[in-house]
């Protein structure tokens, strides 16, 4: 029975030849254009956006080690993009081994660069060596101008189109010079190649917004923007943008609770350096009255969405410095229980920014840091350079007040997790929790169910009524849902509609929330689409921000599109739907012979089966998904939303918010 099966695995092989001639090597920058996801992530926009973000890092790691202070990004009217620093140059002679000028290297050499050793650079994001060719190697040209010992130096290249075969990232000639100058730095332009994007449009406020962060990051450094595609109505000329912050991470932690009511205005800042390592940590801490705690890292400047080391070491650090301060200061009573870190975080926005060498990043996207010794590192210098910050008599109120807001969200916490337990034991043994709100759905497949959280009972009713029961819920609201920008937790658990939501999604919320649990992969928020539907959406989506971010940043969470008129003609009963004005004026041309018109004023006037055509069926309907590019926008939109000065919110919902517009919302929040 062996040898049977052995032979006829041999028979097999013997079908298809196999050897060293179906080895298939790469040469130069062909393996970036077969798969260009394995350097960039994706070829979608943000793929795009990556191949500046790698040429403008060869800037600021200029600058990061004191060669450079001025970096330029112009987008020019042709649809290239040009980064220009003050920084030394790109080498110009030629390398010893390879009998290419050093520019040529960097250009056309997966890792060839010069960060490799540390020598150059003490730190850098670019660590890879593989930015400048992967930008060549998708681009249809790239030229870079050096401008280095009095000279300039210039050098392009081209895709190159033979038959089939393309390649990419070709010198047409070697580099030569072609002038000489007084200045001195890099500046490469290349324009990206529309046969490897989806799009090759560069967007205006992402590159703004990255520039802006990056300025932050490197104080003392001149960040300037010029868009060629627009142009000032002032002088005729295109509109450049400039970046300097002297503050550098101090600066940034003001401008994300610029919206925001701060508990106080001083924000801690401390740095440390270790020069054996060859590591530096700065952090910026400032607390607000918002929940729960916003950490925000970098790595020489690169983005830690997902966290790592360096956050845990800051946590540390952090609560070992406070529970010093307030051991040093007797404010904890013997029978008092110490908050704990989390409890101390309350409020709390920081920053932190991290430089380093040799990083090691979990993920081919560089969001999570996993370097097992800058943990140790982080948490050390934090706590040194705190503790001494909170041994000065000038901070003392700071360390007391972080201590404050410690026991005060310790008891909160153990409040909220008794009315927690005494909730779930209620509705465990009676049943009683959500009956008559919730009208569940019959399927278990959370990957296509959804719910939707109606205003009102009588829309519900007809929600209820018009649905699928298979795979969509109905939860009616009974009134505005609670404003939950400023109310504790506690205040949010007591409130029976909240409570509700929470509950019949399954997830909890804040730190206990865990989107494993969800019940409905699509939250659909359904409400009149008059000002009062549109403060409810805002109450909801307030909620969720603030309480259940992951739902909108995986994209859970939608708004749907109910229509604001029916248009019946009279003779044929063909029924008609228009979602705005303008749609129904354009309805309204079209039909011919008597009509009538409807205004809905609200879901409620619409019977059931006219919901499920116009709101609920999944092959007719109109849903707006939520989601959030940015942070701050989002802050600043949420508290202008939830905040004191009901006039300013009053105007703006008034004068901005149009739901049934399907873009408004995307434009307004910042999604």
């Amino acid at each position: 029975m062996e040898n049977n099966k052995t032979e006829n695995l041999k028979s097999k092989a013997a079908v298809k030849k196999y050897d060293a001639s179906d080895i298939v090597v790469l040469e130069g920058l062909e393996a970036v254009r077969l798969r260009p996801g394995m350097y960039i992530g994706t070829t979608g926009v943000n793929g795009l956006h990556h191949l500046l973000w790698e040429i403008v890092d060869n800037s600021v790691d200029e600058a990061l080690n004191g060669y450079a202070d001025t970096i330029h990004v112009t987008l020019n009217a042709d649809g290239s993009i040009s980064v220009e620093d003050n920084g030394r140059g790109m080498p110009v002679d030629k390398h010893p081994k390879y009998k290419k000028s050093g520019v040529e290297l960097i250009f056309t050499q997966l890792h060839a660069g010069g960060k490799f050793d540390n020598k150059e650079y003490e730190f850098s994001g670019g660590l890879h060596g593989v930015g400048a060719s992967v930008v060549n190697a998708l681009s249809d040209w790239l030229e870079v101008e050096v401008c280095r010992d009095k000279k300039v130096y210039f050098q392009r290249y081209e895709k190159v189109v033979t038959g089939r075969k393309v390649k990419s990232g070709i010198p047409q000639g070697d580099l030569a010079q072609i002038g000489t100058t007084k200045k001195r730095g890099t500046k490469t332009t290349f324009k990206p190649d529309a046969t490897v994007f989806e799009t090759v449009e560069f967007n205006h406020d992402t590159i703004s917004k990255r520039l802006k962060e990056l300025a932050y990051l490197t104080k003392g450094v001149t960040f300037l923007f010029t868009d060629n595609n627009v142009i000032s109505e002032e002088d005729g000329l295109p509109v450049t943008e400039t970046y300097f912050y002297k503050g550098g991470i101090i600066d940034f932690v003001k401008n994300l609770n610029e919206d925001r009511t701060r508990r106080s205005e001083k924000v801690i800042y401390v740095e440390a350096k270790d020069t054996a390592q060859k590591f530096q940590v700065q952090v910026a801490i400032q607390y607000t009255d918002k929940p729960e705690d916003e950490i925000i890292s970098y790595v020489n400047n690169i983005p830690t969405h997902e966290g790592g080391t360096h956050e845990t070491g800051f946590k540390l650090g952090f609560t070992k410095a406070v529970n010093e301060f307030v051991k040093r200061n007797n404010l904890l009573k013997a029978k008092d229980v110490p908050p704990s870190g989390d409890d101390y975080r309350d409020g709390m926005t920081a920053v932190i920014s991290v430089r380093m060498q040799n990083m090691q990043f979990e993920g081919q996207t560089k969001t999570k840091l996993g370097n097992p010794e800058v943990k140790g590192w982080v948490d050390s210098m934090v706590y040194e350079q705190l503790s001494l910050y909170f041994a000065e008599k000038k901070n003392k109120d700071i360390g007391t007040m972080i201590f404050k807001i410690g026991v005060s969200t310790s008891k909160m916490r153990t409040e909220e997790k008794k009315f927690k337990e005494a909730i779930r034991s209620k509705n465990s043994m009676t049943g009683q929790m959500l009956t008559g709100k919730l009208s569940s759905c019959s399927g278990r497949n959370a990957a296509i169910n959804e719910i939707f959280i109606v205003e009102g009972d009588s829309a519900g009713g007809s929600a209820k009524k018009g649905r699928n029961r298979t795979f969509q819920a109905v939860l009616p609201l009974r009134g505005k849902p609670l404003n939950t920008e400023k109310c504790t937790r506690t205040a949010l658990l007591q409130n029976e509609e909240i409570r509700t939501i929470i509950y019949a999604l399954g997830t909890d919320f804040d730190n206990s929330f865990n989107i494993k649990n969800l019940k409905y992969d699509k939250i659909i928020i359904l409400a009149d689409a008059d000002h009062d539907g549109e403060h409810i959406r805002c109450l909801l989506l307030t909620f969720f921000y603030m309480h259940m971010r992951p739902l909108i940043d995986e994209g859970h969470v939608y708004l749907g599109m109910p229509p604001l008129y029916k248009v019946e003609q009279k003779k044929t009963g063909l029924l008609r739907y228009a979602y705005n004005d303008a749609e129904l004026e354009n309805i309204l041309k079209e039909v011919k012979g008597q009509y009538s018109l409807q205004r809905y004023k609200g879901l409620g006037e619409m019977n059931f089966d006219q919901l499920w055509d116009t709101t609920l069926n999944p092959k007719t309907r109109t849903l707006t998904r939520v989601t959030i590019d940015d942070v701050k926008n989002a802050n600043a939109m949420v508290s202008l939303w939830m905040g004191s000065d009901a006039e300013i919110r009053q105007t703006y919902i008034n004068e901005n918010a149009n739901f049934n517009k399907e873009d408004s919302f995307k434009t307004k929040f910042g999604g």
